[in-house]
């Protein structure tokens, strides 16, 4: 389990944008399908959706039969939104009742993918290094072994840090004190005063809360000043003109608790298509309309393996066997360069380089049942090998 949703959240934080109430209108063709796909399933896609093999007909069928199968399967739980983006275009596009191309999504846990993309910028900019230690001022106290934390074994979480991330009963998840109990008004602080369980760097420990710290460093480093004002105007601003509008994702809203800090680790709030924008961006190893927003080698390095779990990078999910515990996504099956922004009741941005390939799927699934989520963005994938 990635991360817990209460069932009531607090005013302050506004989680879930309002839903559109007009369904999408997807397509405008009308041609003979095969029993079993309604018409609306074949006007989801494109004439030619640019599959592999066969004729384009029987490619635009396939296709329309896999996204079919993620909003009819009951195991699948609540299918919102699929996208596939193939070669830069939009291939396919379809939504589920109450939903449409103008309705914001939560990320959850998504919105860590742009947390390192954020840090990667910083970085780029020489305002922060990554093989320092993590500049937390109460770390930095003599004697303190936190200390010794470094950037990139936050990025890649393996900071050592003690942390209960999905735990039972869901109250005592550390991501839920500090989203919505005890830690609410100042995320940051509640993730930098736990203390050390294993020494830095050892072991890997998927962490909701290490994302806010490296929200804060961000807003340490964008608004020295440090009253809250300062920290959510320099964090979006900085957001907004470096990475959302660039990259054309101006429905974009990220979300800040009481003291300022962005919620790093869990809340941007944007379409399915600009969600489908930011894989192209990251599939474009950090590039967008002609330029390069964060180096080829920062996209290089969150897409790398961390050194204790082979199926992790830096804030983003790789498409490997893992070290210990259940596959994320399909490591069996599907390419070796893909990865995956993901978030808490199945939501993902698919992204294979090799087959030039985004696809997103946004919606509510059971954590016990996103293994059978996962699968069938795996059928999808697969069409385009």
């Amino acid at each position: 389990m990635k991360e817990w949703s209460a069932p009531m959240r607090p005013n302050r934080l506004v989680l879930i944008a309002p839903l559109a109430l007009v369904p999408a209108l997807i397509g405008c063709h009308s041609q003979p399908v095969s029993s079993g796909l309604a018409p609306a399933a074949l006007q989801a896609v494109v004439a030619d959706p640019g599959l592999p093999d066969g004729d384009a007909d029987s490619g635009r069928e396939a296709l329309a039969r896999g996204i079919d199968a993620l909003f009819k399967a009951p195991e699948a739980g609540e299918t919102r939104a699929l996208l596939v983006y193939h070669d830069g275009k939009l291939v396919a596009e379809r939504y589920g009742p109450g939903y449409d191309r103008n309705t914001r999504f939560i990320s959850w846990s998504m919105a860590k993918s742009i947390t390192g993309v954020l840090i990667g910028m910083l970085v780029s900019d020489g305002r922060l290094r990554l093989d320092d230690p993590a500049p937390i001022p109460t770390w930095q106290r003599p004697g303190d072994p936190r200390g010794e934390i470094t950037l990139r074994q936050l990025l890649q979480m393996r900071s050592g840090l003690r942390h209960v991330e999905g735990g039972d009963p869901p109250f005592r998840s550390d991501e839920v004190r500090m989203l919505f109990l005890d830690g609410r008004d100042d995320m940051a602080r509640y993730a930098e005063d736990q203390p050390l369980e294993y020494d830095p760097g050892r072991k890997w420990v998927y962490s909701t809360n290490t994302s806010v710290i490296l929200a804060d460093l961000a807003a340490r480093v964008l608004a020295p000043a440090g009253d809250p004002e300062s920290r959510r105007r320099a964090v979006a601003d900085y957001l907004r003109t470096r990475l959302f509008d660039p990259v054309g994702m101006h429905s974009a809203v990220p979300e800040f608790d009481a003291s300022g800090t962005f919620l790093g680790g869990s809340v941007v709030d944007a379409t399915a298509r600009d969600w489908g924008l930011f894989g192209e961006f990251l599939r474009h190893k950090g590039a967008a309309g002609g330029s390069q927003l964060v180096p080829r080698q920062w996209i290089d390095f969150m897409t790398a393996p961390s050194p204790r779990e082979a199926q992790y990078g830096a804030q983003l999910w790789l498409n490997r066997r893992p070290t210990t515990g259940a596959a994320s996504l399909f490591p069996e099956r599907g390419p070796s360069d893909l990865f995956a922004c993901e978030g808490h009741l199945g939501q993902f941005v698919l992204v294979s380089p090799s087959l030039h390939l985004v696809v997103v799927r946004l919606g509510m699934t059971p954590e016990d049942h996103l293994d059978r989520v996962a699968s069938r963005l795996g059928d999808i994938v697969g069409l385009f090998r």
